[in-house]
């Protein structure tokens, strides 16, 4: 089966569409309010052990967290003083509903913690360029349910696919880590302008997939994935149409 870009704009399009939203993630932290609850928490100058005490902040002060730097946060108390608080003392403070705070840092650790993940895969779908974007909701520590779009491009047609999957990760504890995953959905093969005189029409078929991949945490918020694909095309000819895509990429997960 070979697949085609009718139109590399498009392509360039979907990339920095793609691009965009992956990053949101990372760029999205929102400010959050914590209560000493310790006799006391030192705000130091930077973000290291080094740096001298500016400020001490006493019970019952309330801070506000701005940014963090590796295990080190940037806060503001009720005074305007600013400073940095190492990330195990921040742990130490309630929330707004009394309840200890528990950092999301994107280590290995609070991994578990995650509750979404975006990516961008590049792959070949069946000898011929394809890249996909998708977005997954991680219910438990082994299931997760995912969205996933994929544009393929070849020398005579165009063909995008879109899939709701589920996938179950075998070993959620290891930083390398299998998984499986089945799914269902749409997929639109339209052959260039230049062939559909040729009675090649675009047609549209349900689709069935089975796939298996591997997951390797990398550091902080990422991920890397790899990952085998068999499609199968419901088409309305006796043989459903079988397509086999390999995918290798990036995600982030918050």
């Amino acid at each position: 089966m070979n697949i085609a870009f009718q139109n590399p704009f498009n392509f360039r399009c979907l990339l920095l569409v793609c691009l965009w939203i992956v990053s949101l993630p990372v760029f999205s932290e929102k400010l959050i309010q914590v209560k000493v609850v310790e006799p006391y928490l030192e705000v130091h100058s930077g973000p290291a052990g080094g740096y001298p005490v500016i400020h001490v902040a006493a019970k019952g002060t309330w801070i506000t967290v701005l940014k963090r730097r590796t295990n080190w946060f940037k806060v503001i108390t009720t005074d305007e003083v600013q400073g940095w608080v190492k990330q195990d003392e921040l742990h130490l403070t309630e929330s707004s509903q009394g309840q200890a705070v528990k950092l999301f840092d994107g280590s290995f650790d609070s991994f578990s913690e995650r509750d979404m993940e975006f990516g961008i895969l590049g792959g070949s779908f069946e000898g011929t360029p394809s890249i996909t974007l998708f977005a997954d909701w991680v219910a438990t520590e082994n299931i997760s349910t995912g969205a996933s779009f994929t544009q393929a491009l070849g020398d005579l047609s165009e063909s995008q696919y879109f899939l709701v999957s589920v996938q179950h990760t075998t070993f959620p504890q290891w930083r390398l880590s299998p998984y499986f995953k089945l799914g269902i959905g749409q997929i639109r093969t339209q052959p260039r302008a230049n062939l559909v005189q040729s009675g090649d029409e675009a047609r549209t078929s349900d689709l069935y997939t089975v796939g298996l991949g591997m997951r390797y945490y990398l550091a902080r918020n990422f991920l890397m994935k790899l990952e085998y694909t068999n499609l199968q095309a419901l088409t309305s000819r006796d043989e459903n149409e079988e397509i086999e895509e390999w995918k290798l990429g990036f995600a982030v997960y918050f």
